[in-house]
C-alpha cells in the first residue's frame, strides 16, 4: 500500500478473527480511505497507537486503562458471547485447581489479565506466572498449564489436552460476553478518524465471509465452514449492552486485583 499522509493510519493484527473488521479497509468500498498496517501483534498494535505511529488501532481491551489519552470507537469489537475458541488455556490436569504454574503468552495483555482474574476471584487462588513465547511444547515443558491465543489455539487437538474456553469460563462466572479488542483513537487524531467507517467496514466484511473463508483456509489450516462458524457463532463483533457490561466487569475486578491502577470510563469517539 502506498504511503499518503494525508490519510488516516491504522493497524490491526492479521488473525482470522480481525478479518471481517478490515476487509472492507483491504478490499472493499474502504480501500483508498485508510493507511492499513497488519503485519502486527495485538500489542505491538498498542504500541503503534501509544508512539503516534498510527491515529487509531485495534488494541487488546486492557490497554483502553493503560494508554493515555485514546477514545474508543463505538459498536464494533472482537468478543464472544459464549465460546471464542481462539483464547484458550490448554493442560494435561483435569482440573484447573491443580494447576501449579501457568505459562502465559508474552504477545497478549487482555487475555493475560483475564486469566489472572480467573483464577484469583473465581477459583480463589494464584499460581505462579511464566512469560513464554506462544510455543505449547516449550510452555508446557516449563509450566503445566499454557495461555495460547489467535489462530493457533483453534488447531490444539483437544483429544491429547483439557483446553478451556476463556470466554466460556467468563460467561459461567458472570453471565456476560466478553471484549477482547476494540478500535482505539488517538484523541489528537479523532477529527481524521471520524471520517473512517468502522462500523460500516464491519458489516461488509461480515457480507463476505465466503471471500474471507476462501483467503485464509491456507493461511490458518481450516476448512471454509469451519472458519463460517467461528466467524459467525464464536466471534462477536458487535457491543451490545451485555458485552458492555462484561467489559465494564471486566475492568472493575482487573482494578480491584491491582492489574490497572484504577478503571477509566468508557469515552467514545463523537
Amino acid at each position: 500500500m502506498s504511503t499518503n499522509t494525508n490519510r488516516p493510519r491504522i493497524a490491526a493484527s492479521s488473525y482470522l478473527n480481525t478479518a471481517p473488521l478490515i476487509w472492507s479497509f483491504l478490499h472493499g468500498s474502504q480501500r483508498d480511505s485508510v493507511e492499513l498496517f497488519t503485519d502486527t501483534a495485538p500489542a505491538r498494535c498498542a504500541e503503534m497507537l501509544a508512539s503516534g505511529q498510527v491515529d487509531a488501532a485495534l488494541v487488546p481491551v486492557i490497554e483502553y486503562q493503560r494508554l493515555q489519552n485514546v477514545l474508543l470507537v463505538p459498536e464494533v469489537c472482537v468478543g464472544s458471547k459464549s465460546a471464542v475458541c481462539s483464547v484458550v488455556l490448554v493442560t494435561r490436569r483435569n482440573n484447573l485447581k491443580k494447576v501449579e504454574r501457568v505459562a502465559l503468552d508474552e504477545s497478549s495483555r487482555t487475555s493475560v489479565a483475564l486469566v489472572q482474574i480467573i483464577f484469583r476471584e473465581f477459583l480463589g487462588f494464584e499460581p505462579e506466572w511464566i512469560s513464554a513465547a506462544p510455543d505449547l511444547k516449550s510452555m508446557l515443558t516449563a509450566a503445566d498449564a499454557a495461555l495460547i491465543i489467535g489462530d493457533p489455539a483453534m488447531k490444539i487437538p483437544r483429544d491429547q489436552f483439557r483446553v478451556f474456553d476463556l470466554a466460556t469460563l467468563w460467561h459461567e462466572f458472570t453471565g456476560f460476553g466478553f471484549v477482547f479488542a476494540m478500535w482505539m483513537v488517538r484523541d489528537d487524531s479523532a477529527e481524521k478518524i471520524r471520517a473512517v467507517d468502522f462500523a460500516a467496514a464491519r458489516d461488509e466484511g461480515l457480507d463476505h465471509l465466503d471471500d474471507i473463508a476462501a483467503e485464509n483456509e491456507t493461511v490458518v489450516g481450516l476448512g471454509r465452514e469451519e472458519i463460517r462458524t467461528y466467524l459467525t457463532e464464536n466471534i462477536a463483533f458487535r457491543v451490545d449492552e451485555e458485552m458492555r457490561s462484561g467489559l465494564n466487569q471486566y475492568f472493575e475486578l482487573a482494578r480491584k486485583l491491582k492489574l490497572i491502577s484504577s478503571a477509566k470510563p468508557l469515552v467514545f469517539i463523537g
